[in-house]
């Protein structure tokens, strides 16, 4: 398996992928990097990794949706997992993430793809563990996307998301207002807490863990 990026099929056939590229930029990709290089995993991240690494994740195959610069996966390989697929829509985080795939030993377990999941779902295969982390606030249909996000799981997803309170509500209102002033398409999202739930239990999932923080939830799910 190859670290290098494909361009393997259709990129938001809902969202712009020039104003994902403009958010998510190679800026904001060196500030996540540098980040990760010397703190390690943010608290939110350390949920995720947590959760799934007690389910036991030795020799499971991982579907990162939206990964960025890949500290999640690097994490997740190093506490046993056997490879990692990635899939993005905004290509920036692609120099960063190399580097620190080579940084850590990791080069040849990872493969990139440009490619939205909700958009063309028969495009990338099953995992045995699929990850979603500061996601479902990016794309506006939350149902398509962990339709199919939950469909691509065997085994289990665990997914962040924004707790749906007034003070998330007006930050995030209020840095729309911001990027529609500055004439940037891209939209954040407070979508229904549980109503992901149940799109997602209806790919035959069952909840398993539910955590409630400040600025980010994580669910977690089992088949």
């Amino acid at each position: 398996m190859s670290n290098q990026t494909t361009d393997t099929g259709r990129v938001g056939e809902c969202c712009d992928p020039d104003s994902y590229r403009t958010t998510f930029s190679d800026r904001f990709a060196r500030r996540m990097a540098r980040r990760y290089r010397q703190h390690g995993l943010n608290s939110t991240q350390e949920l995720l990794v947590g959760y799934l690494t007690e389910h036991g994740i030795e020799g499971a195959s991982i579907l990162e949706i939206g990964g960025g610069v890949g500290e999640i996966q690097i994490e997740l390989l190093r506490r046993g997992a056997s490879s990692v697929t990635n899939l993005e829509i905004s290509t920036s985080y692609e120099k960063e993430a190399g580097e620190l795939l080579e940084g850590s030993g990791m080069s040849g377990r990872v493969e990139r793809r440009i490619l939205d999941i909700a958009t063309d779902p028969d495009q990338v295969g099953e995992a045995d563990v699929v990850v979603m982390h500061r996601v479902v606030c990016c794309y506006p249909d939350y149902e398509r996307l962990l339709a199919s996000a939950g469909g691509h799981a065997r085994r289990l997803l665990v997914y962040s998301h924004p707790p749906a309170n007034p003070l998330t509500r007006l930050v995030i209102g209020w840095d729309n207002l911001l990027r529609r002033l500055r004439r940037n398409d891209f939209r954040a999202f407070v979508h229904p807490p549980d109503a992901m739930i149940e799109i997602a239990q209806q790919q035959g999932l069952s909840l398993r863990y539910r955590h409630r923080g400040w600025s980010w939830d994580v669910v977690g799910l089992e088949r």
